[in-house]
């Protein structure tokens, strides 16, 4: 199957970045794309570089191959029921829906097509997002053409079910837990001498290239903080004080404070 058409359902913060980076990374035209939401002049930026906007999602799903379901969990219920005779067997259906399993959304839509659940972060408007897939024993076809579309959005990786929530902690949440770190290290910046836009910049770049070492060596952060640790050096003295005042066991506990709290809900 030539998978071309995709429909986002839901354009919020998440289904128009999906959007955004489905053409910035060249996956889809503007024109293959059709995105839903009650309020479409919020979607005009869209639509004005070609994408397909309206608030019929019965419409958009008819003619798409990949269906990404990107609304909010209390709204799932009603929206499947709404599409399901619009779908067909030969469609893959996304779901970006936290909290919501692939079996909580085969038994309202009672079809055969193929369910993955997905849950990638808010940097796949620039196709750097990291998604966490899931399925139900889907053929590999469908599989890879899902891995295919999320990693030119960004890396992408198989789970079992059972740890999305844990997923939508480290990969989605995260972005704001490395953001906050992001902040922390501008603002010391700022204190030791440099104006705000000079230590973003330098702090910005400096975190990505971290994170690049790991990626391209493949390497363990230890690893790569050895290499910049010298005896009686700045760098082991700035660790060992973070250290002291709990920067690893404040970030575990919050990481494990929000999982509790998506395992609640």
């Amino acid at each position: 199957m030539s998978l071309k058409n995709i429909a986002i359902i839901g354009g919020g913060n998440l289904g128009t970045a999906i959007a955004e980076g489905l053409m910035i990374s060249k996956y889809a035209k503007a024109s293959q794309i059709s995105i839903t939401r009650r309020n479409t002049e919020l979607l005009k930026d869209l639509k004005a570089k070609g994408v397909s906007v309206s608030s019929d999602n019965k419409a958009a799903v008819k003619k798409a191959d990949i269906i990404l379901l990107c609304i909010k969990p209390f709204q799932v219920k009603e929206v499947l029921t709404e599409i399901s005779k619009s779908l067909n067997k030969h469609q893959i259906l996304i779901s970006v829906v936290s909290s919501t399993s692939i079996s909580e959304i085969k038994n309202i839509l009672k079809t055969d097509l193929q369910i993955f659940r997905a849950m990638p972060n808010t940097a796949i408007a620039i196709s750097e997002s990291m998604t966490c897939l899931a399925h139900d024993n889907s053929p590999k076809k469908d599989v890879d053409a899902v891995v295919n579309l999320f990693n030119k959005l960004g890396r992408s990786v198989i789970i079992e079910e059972k740890l999305m929530e844990a997923a939508t902690i480290i990969g989605a949440c995260g972005t704001a837990f490395a953001m906050r770190y992001i902040r922390a290290n501008i603002q010391g910046g700022i204190e030791i001498g440099f104006d705000a836009k000079t230590a973003s910049l330098i702090v910005a770049q400096t975190v990505k290239g971290a994170a690049q070492l790991l990626i391209q060596n493949g390497t363990h952060p230890e690893q790569e903080i050895d290499k910049v640790t010298t005896p009686k050096g700045c760098t082991i003295a700035g660790l060992n004080e973070m250290e002291h005042n709990g920067l690893s066991s404040s970030l575990i506990k919050g990481i494990t404070e929000s999982y509790k709290k998506i395992a609640k809900n």
